[in-house]
Parts: structure tokens; C-alpha cells; sequence
């Protein structure tokens, strides 16, 4: 097993890594939509944080050694399902070889985020 990690994504705000790499598979951690160069979460609408989160997913992907089009399955956490639409309009124009998901309405995401989004892919 090995941790993957990269100032080009999310720190992680506790006890846990960026991403693992187990045989020829890299699991991410949840990644909110904050900006690594400021650490802040600078857009306050759900499409805007959604870019942000797909930047962070994809720049953890890169540091392992694979890519956004390699993603197997996605695990995606809303704080408000009424964004779904916005939500995915921004989602697909990313995740374009449609990999598995799942898409979930949560009380809450740290920082008061708005959307969280974890990845299975390949190497």
C-alpha cells in the first residue's frame, strides 16, 4: 500500500491520507471544493464548488499516476439534493467516461461545503 499526496488538492483536515494506492488501484479521499494554493472554499454556489472538487479529484489521480479517465466509481455527497442538476452539468463535463456512482444528500460536509466527491481508478 502506498499514500498518495500533492499540494495540487485538498489537505487533509485530519487523521486520514489524500489517496492510497493498493495493487493497481488508487481510492481518494473525499475532496471538498477547497483551493490548495489558498486553502480557502472560494465559491459559494454548488457549481462552482463542484469545478473545484473535480480539480482536487483530478489533481490527486495525477500525482498517483492515473487520470480522470481511468475513474471507476465515484462516491458524491450534496448538501442539498435541489442541486443535483447544477451539480451534474459541471460533473459530466469531468467525469466524461461515465464511471460508476453514487449521489447522496448529506446533513452536512466540513467547512460547510456544499458538495464532497471521492474516486476509485485504475493506475
Amino acid at each position: 500500500m502506498k499514500t498518495v499526496s500533492t499540494n495540487q488538492a485538498t489537505a487533509a483536515i485530519g487523521p486520514y491520507s489524500q489517496a492510497k494506492i493498493v495493487g493497481n488501484l488508487i481510492f481518494t479521499s473525499g475532496q471538498i471544493p477547497v483551493n490548495p494554493a489558498s486553502g480557502n472554499v472560494e465559491a459559494d454556489d454548488i457549481s462552482g464548488q463542484t469545478e473545484q472538487s473535480c480539480k482536487n479529484v483530478k489533481a490527486l489521480l495525477e500525482a498517483a499516476g492515473s487520470s480522470i479517465d481511468k475513474v471507476i466509481k465515484t462516491v458524491c455527497f450534496l448538501a442539498d439534493i435541489n442541486d443535483f442538476a447544477s451539480f451534474n452539468a459541471v460533473y459530466a463535463k469531468y467525469f466524461t467516461s461515465s464511471p460508476a456512482r453514487s449521489c447522496v444528500a448529506v446533513k452536512d460536509i466540513p467547512k460547510g461545503c456544499l458538495v464532497e466527491i471521492e474516486a476509485v481508478a485504475e493506475i
